[in-house]
């Protein structure tokens, strides 16, 4: 039997596991690429949303491909996309170009180049499939529906991408994820050739012939695909970028949004449409009540907030993503419905990956299409009540929506008030607001304009005011690609956070006060033990390297005739801290510091062979572990910059992350003699010290026995021999995870 004459029940399983296939391969690649990428891009949050920019241009160039390819006969779209496919195999194995980026890279520039270079090929053949086989599939079966295959895709999308860090990244080594990834792309390279034998011979489908081009969307339809493809794809970016930023700073996290965006459009384009049509129903209350929760920045819970933020955006996507399937167009129009989509998509990144960065200092973008969803999100009227109290006279529905903004504003004018005097962030919000606002929910969904009306104030009732306040304060705030500095004081002490994360703070009033370290690097601390041992350990001409400046606290630990340089990746924070004179550590403590802007580990390699005796390496952003700087690659670096004497410090503090196994691996694997020492503040402890953990390592072990002499708090760094040692070609945080809280 020829398998043009496949029976449909044979014919359609072909074409869906041809779609999921491919489809996991296209999103299994992305995390696997930007794990590759980390050595040399670092591992900010902003790194990953550029990677997601890349990806979103070459969807669209793969989707544009497929909709130009429908010109042609369905046999020579066949023959054009498997010799697109076989040309693009001359890029296996899937890898990144082994060239080394200049020390001063910048990940905006260089992260779309990269990845584009390294896999722009491959990606671009791969991400055609999903509407071509589409497609294919309506001409083979004779007019099938063929937008169920489009769950089926997005379903292989989601797996791709979660399998990834729970089972690829934890058992296999980037070569071996390379390798299966490469049998991989040939498997789909086979069902792609099986599915275009089941396209008939003739020059036009049958399909074309027996029916009539359908009528060709408008404008205002092409555009209203485009606006909500665009508001779920700028906010899985904006979420990414928010709960890595504000709320739980993980790396794991960045896939996780993204997986549920795909998810989304499983459900939203299902068969069966009672699971879209519910979530759909709900989605309005569920951007109005937790819309507002999140966009207030609240820490107690930073799981839960994370969770939340999650959930958001799941059923924001499947809203929107429903209210798209429910405005598609007939089959012939498939690929053109689907490159509107992919503009969307696109539009989306570039508003959250490049225009918000550079426009705004705080993630306003998070807020902005929270409120776009909920102006673009179907509304239906959730009791019947409620349905007729909104029917009447033109004039009574604007009195209602009238009375509705001026009870909003109202309440805003009442929270803001509420806050004043409250401290730097102002007092919480009371619980009143909250049940007002669910209240008014109940009320307004199913009109679209009073609706927006009320989530645009809870949405600044909920925090966004603090926002703004903080951002009409000189200084106060400032973003750059690797995320948000804020600045703020009181007469007694000014802090410097990194999102969530506090990377300085200087005691005001004196200038023995504004001379002290404080927070992690208080002198009991590890990094400060060492700094205070430097001239017993290498005379009055120590030289000192930190990696991560920070407000420049450690600064304060130098002595004339000591070498001190700094490595910074983010000149914002060596604006803030040298430039501003918000803090002083730089100019009372060392007036003209040696700083090397640009990624800390390629900086490195242009140093001298034991060039320094002590390194701090001090370099995370926010919470965010910079992977690339915990491998034994990195480590070995670090060896060779220090002298056999010398000392290595790493700060492993971290709410989320039990970073010792790491070090203590690295450590044994490299032959390093190591110490932690760990410092809690006690009752009495001035408000400006924190809880740190240090460790000290030295290829000497005398060097590790006179820090343990001079202070007994140092203790002995267990050994994990069940871990398995960070290293460029493999890592995985799943087992330094801590417990949830």
């Amino acid at each position: 039997m020829a398998i043009s004459a496949l029976p449909a029940r044979f014919a359609r399983p072909l074409f869906v596991i041809a779609i999921l296939a491919g489809s996991f391969l296209l999103f299994l690649v992305q995390p696997m690429i930007a794990r590759m990428a980390l050595p040399r891009l670092g591992g900010a949050p902003a790194v990953w949303n550029s990677a997601m920019l890349v990806y979103q241009a070459l969807l669209l160039g793969g989707y544009a491909y497929a909709h130009w390819l429908g010109r042609v006969s369905p046999r020579k779209q066949a023959a054009i996309h498997l010799a697109v496919l076989v040309v693009a195999a001359l890029w296996l194995p899937i890898g990144l170009m082994s060239m080394q980026l200049p020390a001063d890279a910048q990940p905006a520039i260089w992260v779309p180049w990269l990845l584009g270079a390294s896999i722009g090929p491959l990606f671009f053949a791969v991400s055609a499939q999903a509407p071509l086989l589409q497609r294919w599939f309506s001409i083979s079966s004779k007019g099938g529906d063929p937008y169920a295959l489009y769950a089926a895709s997005n379903f292989g999308s989601f797996g791709g991408l979660i399998v990834y860090p729970l089972i690829v990244e934890p058992e296999l080594a980037l070569r071996g994820q390379s390798a299966l990834w490469s049998a991989g792309y040939i498997l789909v390279v086979i069902l792609v050739a099986a599915c275009a034998f089941t396209l008939p011979k003739r020059a036009v489908a049958l399909t074309e012939e027996a029916v009539a081009p359908s009528t060709p969307p408008t404008r205002r339809r092409v555009a209203l695909w485009i606006a909500l493809a665009l508001v779920p794809s700028g906010l899985m970016l904006a979420t990414s970028t928010y709960i890595t930023t504000d709320v739980v700073a993980m790396p794991l996290l960045w896939v996780m949004p993204l997986g549920l965006y795909l998810l989304s459009f499983t459900i939203a384009f299902a068969g069966n449409r009672a699971l879209a049509d519910l979530l759909t129903r709900i989605a309005p209350v569920t951007i109005l009540l937790f819309g507002g929760v999140m966009v207030g920045g609240y820490q107690e819970r930073p799981y839960l907030n994370a969770g939340l933020a999650l959930m958001l955006l799941f059923m924001t996507s499947v809203a929107l993503h429903t209210a798209m399937y429910r405005l598609r167009p007939a089959p012939d129009r498939l690929t053109g419905f689907y490159l509107a989509m992919s503009v969307g998509g696109v539009l989306g990144g570039v508003f959250a990956a490049l225009i918000a960065p550079l426009v705004f200092d705080w993630t306003y973008e998070y807020p902005l299409l929270i409120l776009a969803a909920g102006a673009l999100v179907p509304q239906s009227f959730l009791i019947d009540p409620v349905r007729r109290l909104w029917h009447g006279t033109a004039q009574r529905h604007r009195i209602a929506i009238l009375t509705i903004a001026l009870t909003m504003a109202l309440l805003v004018l009442a929270v803001i008030n509420n806050a004043a005097g409250g401290g730097p962030d102002g007092k919480p919000t009371p619980p009143f607001v909250f049940l007002i606002i669910v209240a008014l929910g109940l009320i307004v969904t199913g009109v679209r304009t009073a609706f927006v009306i009320v989530l645009a104030g809870a949405l600044i009732a909920f925090g966004g005011y603090r926002s703004i306040v903080i951002s009409l304060e000189p200084g106060a705030r400032v973003r750059s690609y690797f995320g948000v500095y804020t600045v703020r004081g009181n007469p007694t002490t000014q802090q410097l956070a990194h999102g969530t994360t506090v990377h300085g703070t200087q005691l005001i009033g004196s200038e023995r006060r504004e001379r002290t370290p404080t927070a992690y690097y208080i002198r009991q601390s590890g990094v400060g033990q060492a700094m205070m041992a430097l001239p017993v350990l290498y005379g009055d001409k120590a030289r000192v390297g930190v990696v991560g400046l920070g407000a420049g606290t450690l600064a304060c630990y130098a002595q004339p005739g000591q070498d001190w340089r700094f490595y910074e990746i983010d000149p914002v924070v060596v604006h803030i801290a040298r430039d501003t004179g918000q803090f002083s550590f730089l100019s009372r403590c060392l007036p003209n510091p040696k700083i090397v802007i640009g990624d800390a580990r390629l900086n490195l390699l242009a140093e001298p062979t034991g060039g320094l005796d002590i390194l701090a390496l001090d370099a995370f952003s926010s919470d965010s572990v910079p992977m690339h700087l915990m491998t034994r690659e990195a480590f070995d670096t670090y060896g060779r910059v220090l002298a056999h004497d010398g000392v290595l410090l790493v700060h492993i503090s971290n709410r989320f992350l039990n970073l010792e196994p790491v070090v203590s691996s690295a450590a044994v694997a490299g032959g390093w003699s190591a110490a932690k020492l760990v410092y809690f503040p006690g009752a009495g402890a001035d408000q400006a010290e924190s809880a740190s953990a240090w460790i000290a390592l030295s290829r000497d072990p005398g060097t590790i026995a006179t820090l343990k002499r001079r202070d007994a708090a140092w203790a002995p760094v267990p050994r994990y021999p069940r871990f398995t040692p960070w290293s460029d070609d493999y890592s995985t945080i799943l087992p330094l995870l801590k417990g949830l809280r």
